[in-house]
């Protein structure tokens, strides 16, 4: 490995860390992860994910939690990395209910962690993952980067809006580029078995019923994993710059005069909920069993993604259909299964 040009990414066992490490080692990129294996969910899907990570000479595996403050500061200074992707996170509304300090010492003392040796060893870019979850109360459709999202509706939400505060001060006080990605309900192979699309897959292929939430009436913005990658890598290649117009009489919040910013990252299709449970029973081949209930507490009913910022500064376009998208799913969950 080129000691000089090595990238960190954090929560490289994850869905979406495993998916940016894979390409990013096929184009030949020097690729350090740090991961904890916690079990929120299935180890055993974490350790075949870095079974294929480890078959890459240019990988590089820490198991190391992010919010351990000494044990991270002797990665990066073992490393000495050019870039850093943070994608480690306590993930799930839901839980972040029921646990909300799991998502204070994860999100927000491992991301704190983070950007202090981002800050140290003078990182060229700082990319990391945030979420559409940040736009809460917000109902004014599509979402925009540019629009307040100030009222966060759940501890995850909040804890990803913290994050995007944190960084900018790092970009103002310590000239740090940095760019944060709004992820809007990202799906396909090797994803999380506490997502939507896994769990109704299993349901259905055992004949149980699935909890169809808000009586079905949600819709998002599902964006396939390969499509989020894309613009992670997109993002990642060109560091965040200074807007040399903003105006801080009017405030756009998704740029500064530091050199950062805030990109949402989605479809800009969004898709019924039964559509999407429809598209999955096609691809199945069998009819789901339907438990329907109300709106769960930090949910949002609605989400989609305005993500012309990105489409403008880096040619952006999703490409994979929702249908498309499940089918692929669904080939991999039956071979990964042996189904």
């Amino acid at each position: 490995m080129n000691k000089n040009k090595k990238t960190i990414v954090t929560g490289s066992t994850g869905f979406i860390g495993f998916s940016l490490c894979l390409k990013l080692l096929e184009r030949g990129d020097d690729i350090v992860g740090i991961d904890n294996h916690n079990d929120y969910y299935d180890t055993k899907i974490k350790d075949a994910r870095l079974k294929k990570l480890k078959k890459y000479s240019n990988y590089i595996h820490y198991c190391s939690d992010i919010a351990d403050q000494k044990s991270l500061n002797e990665i990066f200074k073992n490393i000495n990395p050019q870039k850093v992707v943070n994608l480690a996170a306590q993930a799930g509304v839901r839980y972040s209910i029921e646990n909300p300090i799991a998502y204070i010492n994860s999100n927000i003392v491992g991301f704190a962690n983070v950007l202090e040796n981002c800050r140290h060893y003078k990182i060229k870019h700082l990319v990391y993952a945030s979420t559409s979850s940040v736009y809460g109360a917000n109902t004014n459709m599509p979402f925009s980067e540019n629009d307040s999202a100030n009222h966060p509706l759940s501890v995850y939400a909040a804890s990803k809006k913290s994050n995007e505060l944190m960084a900018h001060t790092y970009s103002h006080l310590y000239k740090l580029p940095t760019t944060g990605l709004r992820f809007f309900t990202v799906y396909g192979p090797w994803g999380r078995p506490d997502m939507a699309l896994f769990k109704f897959t299993k349901a259905i292929l055992e004949e149980k019923s699935i909890d169809v939430f808000n009586y079905g009436n949600h819709t998002r913005d599902f964006t396939y994993i390969d499509d989020i990658v894309e613009g992670i890598i997109k993002t990642l290649d060109n560091p965040a710059e200074n807007n040399s117009i903003w105006d801080s009489n009017k405030p756009d919040p998704a740029t500064s005069k530091a050199p950062w910013r805030i990109y949402n990252i989605g479809n800009n299709s969004p898709v019924k909920l039964m559509d999407y449970i429809e598209a999955l029973e096609k691809s199945l081949g069998k009819k789901a069993k339907m438990n329907f209930l109300p709106l769960q507490p930090g949910d949002v009913q609605d989400t989609c993604s305005n993500s012309d910022n990105l489409k403008k500064k880096f040619d952006y376009k999703p490409t994979t259909s929702v249908l498309e998208g499940v089918n692929k799913f669904v080939e991999w969950y039956k071979n990964y299964y042996r189904i």
